[in-house]
C-alpha cells in the first residue's frame, strides 16, 4: 500500500463514520445548528461535498478542459473571497437530504480515483501553496474529521477518537510557522518539540529533543485546537517557551483567515 492509498483509506473510514451518523436523521436533524456559526448538519455535508468536488477540479487541471473548468472556480474565489465558501456550502446544504448523500457518495468515490489518476510528481493547484495528490488527501481527511466533530456536537453524539487523527496533528505540526504569519506575526526561531500521546497510547514525537520550545499532551486535544474546536483553556497541553504557548492561542492547521476559535467551557 502506498502512503497514498493509506490516506485514503483513512479519509474513506472517517467519512462513512459521518455518513453513518446523517443516514438517518429526519428534517429536524438535517436543519439542526451546528456550533459552526450559520452552519447546520446539512450545510456541513454540503461544505465537504463542495470542497470534494472542486478537489476533483483540481485533480483534473492538467488537462486543457480540466483548467477551464478549474480556472472558472477560481475566478468565484477572486469574485467574493471572504463569501464563495459559505455560498457553496449553503446552495449544496439546501438540497433534499437524500440528494446531498448521493451527490456526497459519488464525490467520495470521485475523489480517490482523481488523486490515485494524477500524474507521479505532479502537484494540483488550489487556493494556497499547490500541493501534491497525498498532501491533499490528508488536508480533506483533516477537514472532514473536524467538521465530523462539529456534526457529532449537534447531534449529542460521542465520536469515536482512533489513531487516524495523526494525519491532523502532522498538518497541526507542519502549519505553526503559518499560524503566526497569518496573525501577521514573526515566526519563530527557535526549534519546538511536539510530543503528543495518540488515542492507542502511542507516542508522537516532532522535533529535538532538547528544542527550547516544547508542547505535551494529548494528541486529541492538539488536533481539536490546531483545527479550532476546542479552547486552549480546555486542553490538557503543557508548554515550555513563551513561543509555543503563544501558538496554542493561534493555532490554525487550516487555509484562510485566522478564525475566532470556541470559547471556554
Amino acid at each position: 500500500m502506498t502512503v497514498l492509498d493509506g490516506v485514503i483509506a483513512d479519509l474513506t473510514a472517517e467519512g462513512d463514520q459521518l455518513r453513518a451518523a446523517v443516514a438517518g436523521l429526519d428534517a429536524d436533524g438535517w436543519t439542526t445548528f451546528t456550533p459552526a456559526e450559520g452552519w447546520t448538519v446539512a450545510t456541513t455535508i454540503g461544505h465537504l461535498l463542495w470542497t470534494d468536488e472542486v478537489a476533483v477540479l483540481a485533480a483534473g487541471a492538467l488537462t486543457d478542459e480540466g483548467k477551464q473548468a478549474w480556472d472558472a472556480v477560481v475566478l468565484q474565489a477572486i469574485d467574493d473571497p471572504t463569501g464563495f465558501v459559505d455560498k457553496g456550502a449553503l446552495e449544496l446544504g439546501a438540497l433534499a437530504p437524500n440528494d446531498l448523500l448521493a451527490r456526497w457518495d459519488a464525490g467520495r468515490v470521485a475523489l480517490p480515483e482523481a488523486l490515485r489518476a494524477h500524474p507521479d510528481g505532479a502537484k494540483m493547484p488550489w487556493f494556497g501553496p499547490p500541493m501534491s495528490p497525498t498532501s491533499m488527501a490528508t488536508a480533506r481527511f483533516m477537514e472532514t474529521w473536524a467538521h465530523a466533530l462539529d456534526v457529532y456536537e449537534a447531534l449529542a453524539l460521542a465520536p469515536e477518537v482512533t489513531d487516524r487523527i495523526r494525519h491532523v496533528a502532522h498538518i497541526g505540526v507542519r502549519t505553526r510557522n503559518y499560524s503566526f504569519i497569518n496573525n501577521e506575526l514573526p515566526a519563530p526561531t527557535d526549534e519546538f518539540r511536539i510530543e503528543l500521546t495518540a488515542p492507542s497510547g502511542e507516542l508522537w514525537t516532532w522535533g529535538a529533543e532538547d528544542a527550547p520550545q516544547s508542547v505535551r499532551g494529548s494528541a486529541y486535544d492538539f488536533c481539536q485546537l490546531v483545527t479550532q474546536r476546542i479552547h486552549r483553556d480546555n486542553t490538557d497541553l503543557v508548554t515550555v517557551g513563551t513561543d509555543a504557548e503563544k501558538w496554542l492561542t493561534i493555532a490554525q492547521a487550516f487555509a484562510g483567515p485566522a478564525g475566532g476559535g470556541r470559547d471556554p467551557k
